[in-house]
């Protein structure tokens, strides 16, 4: 929900102005296949670390996710609830939880347990995502993919990704208010790298601007991927400075919720640039005072 006078959001029972704001949202992933972290948090007992990890370093959301975007073996909906649920109701109280989602059971299931957030990778290719949402306290990211949940989309091909980005988008909004999700639980994503290669990445990360005057909250998932490590030639694990230019840049240009697994520095890198927008006071002044 928001609030009519400000234009902020109730998310998780905590309030973000996204005009002055961006909540930085730490990843925490139950799979054995996940592309950076290559399983580390797999185990129950490591999530639950990192979770801690994750709001000691200022994590503001933490996204937890059962199964990988890309393809590899089969999960069910009961495995991937009983992968996700148990870090869920541990996360509740740190931070906002959000849960890395295409599967409506998997929906309504975390919501139930407290998750504040569910982000949607598949861009409501089934509908009745937008139906677990609708009617709850609950926010919904649409992301921009074309291929079906763990299907490969060699080669992908658009005349002005940008654009096609955007339009896509706003058809899926609208999606999603015709089957009864508010405005104000509506977060949109450009779905960086999701079917695209770096020079189509690129080009959405230099006009997200255009993206961003859709009108909803902006999420930019940047962190290690392939565009930086295309762009740097740099491997998986030698990102960070690369993942911190393109957050501090989506910022710049409309984002307000930066997806990331090195949480430390980039809670650093957007208080800082938060600091520098007028949005945020030092934490105390000496220097030449």
């Amino acid at each position: 929900m928001s609030d009519e006078n400000d234009g902020t959001r109730i998310i998780g029972g905590r309030k973000f102005d996204f005009a002055r704001q961006v909540a930085v949202m730490a990843i925490v992933n139950r799979t054995p296949d996940s592309f950076h972290d290559r399983g580390s948090t797999f185990a129950l007992d490591r999530a639950l670390e990192r979770v801690a990890q994750a709001s000691a370093e200022g994590a503001d959301w933490i996204d937890i996710g059962g199964v990988p975007f890309a393809p590899g073996p089969e999960v069910s909906a009961a495995e991937e609830i009983d992968r996700v649920l148990p870090v869920v109701t541990a996360a509740r109280d740190l931070a906002v939880v959000s849960v890395d989602t295409f599967r409506p059971e998997v929906a309504r299931a975390v919501i139930a347990a407290g998750a504040g957030v569910i982000n949607d990778t598949s861009g409501l290719r089934d509908p009745a995502m937008a139906d677990a949402v609708a009617g709850t306290d609950a926010q919904l990211v649409i992301t921009h993919s074309l291929a079906a949940p763990r299907t490969p989309w060699p080669s992908p091909q658009y005349q002005d990704v940008t654009a096609e980005v955007g339009a896509f988008l706003r058809q899926r909004v609208e999606l999603a208010l015709s089957r009864g999700v508010r405005a104000d639980q509506i977060i949109i994503d450009p779905g960086h790298d999701l079917n695209k290669n770096t020079h189509h990445t690129l080009d959405v990360t230099r006009r997200l601007d255009e993206i961003a005057a859709i009108g909803y909250p902006l999420l930019a998932a940047v962190s290690n991927k392939d565009f930086i490590g295309e762009t740097l030639d740099a491997a998986q694990q030698d990102r960070l400075s690369g993942t911190l230019a393109a957050v501090v840049f989506c910022i710049m240009r409309g984002a307000r919720i930066v997806r990331v697994h090195d949480v430390a520095a980039s809670v650093d890198a957007v208080r800082m640039t938060e600091a520098m927008l007028g949005w945020r006071e030092p934490v105390y002044t000496r220097h030449n005072i």
